[in-house]
């Protein structure tokens, strides 16, 4: 039986970011999912079951830090890892998103591929 398509949840607010990171992921194999906003995010989580979601901090309602803790205290999303996209560079912030449960975060503005590695990074093998 072949292996499933590792699955990646793009959060955005933006939708001209989310797609940048979805279609630069698409066109490296991954299967690849849309939420809009942190709630969004939860409620797709727990249909998809994504391996990894790259999620943006600053979102309206339920910001990125929070949107991480949910889905880190939900057992149905809890091994989702995460890899949070911001502006917020402060060593500070850097600290709050790992403290939310980032695995990996990345600063924009990124470089697509930079998304991409943290990605690749995260994937279980």
């Amino acid at each position: 039986m072949p292996e499933r398509t590792p699955r990646v949840l793009v959060v955005d607010d933006e939708a001209v970011i989310r797609q940048l990171i979805a279609i630069n992921l698409e066109l490296e194999g991954f299967e690849v999912h849309q939420a809009f906003d942190g709630l969004d995010a939860v409620d797709k989580a727990r249909t998809v079951d994504p391996d990894v979601v790259t999620l943006d901090v600053m979102m309206p309602g339920l910001d990125g830090w929070a949107t991480a803790q949910r889905l880190r205290a939900d057992p149905s999303t809890s091994r989702a890892r995460i890899v949070m996209i911001s502006a917020r560079t402060r060593p500070a912030d850097v600290e709050r998103g790992r403290d939310s449960g980032a695995d990996e975060y990345v600063t924009k503005p990124f470089d697509p591929d930079e998304v991409v590695a943290a990605v690749r990074r995260l994937v279980p093998t």
